[in-house]
């Protein structure tokens, strides 16, 4: 058979550079008006294109493998996130109770204040009980007159919120 006669549809190739989410929609979008175009036994290979540039493009966006249920995503908010230093949080609850100095500075005590200024009064209460002082959940509820659950769920919700200011702050650098 002569490649010249053949009636194969002539493919361009093109070069889209390095691997990045921009340059993978464009594979995806020639691959979709590809597949318009294509007969039955081609649109079978250019939906298995298709599927892998979707899934190269998400991967790219969130940083996380597609569909891994597995994973470092699976461990509980407690296991991943170290919000604020240990340590620095028990000075500095250690230092507002007690009136002794601590060993923090201006900088982290200022970052320390304006992190809890964002929570509730409960939220921060539950927090600093927890995390400054080291009591645990049960004590708290029992202290406070609350459930275990709420205990809980307030701390959660302060790791949160803390989260976010510790993230999206310029005083966190």
């Amino acid at each position: 058979m002569n490649i010249a006669n053949s009636k194969a549809p002539v493919v361009k190739v093109t070069d889209l550079g390095p691997a990045t989410a921009l340059n993978y929609q464009l594979s995806l979008k020639g691959a979709e008006r590809a597949y318009r175009k294509a007969d039955a036994d081609d649109k079978k290979v250019i939906s298995g294109m298709k599927s892998d540039c979707e899934f190269v493009i998400e991967w790219l966006n969130t940083g996380r493998r597609p569909g891994n249920k597995r994973g470092i995503e699976r461990r509980a908010g407690y296991e991943r996130e170290i919000l604020l230093d240990p340590i620095r949080m028990q000075a500095f609850s250690s230092d507002s109770k007690a009136g002794s100095p601590a060993n923090l500075s201006d900088e982290q005590r200022f970052q320390l204040e304006y992190a809890l200024n964002q929570l509730s009064e409960r939220e921060r209460e539950c927090y600093t009980l927890a995390h400054g002082q080291c009591i645990p959940h049960s004590e708290i509820a029992k202290m406070l007159g609350i459930t275990y659950g709420s205990v809980s769920e307030y701390i959660q919700r302060a790791q949160r919120k803390i989260s976010d200011t510790v993230e999206n702050s310029l005083f966190f650098v």
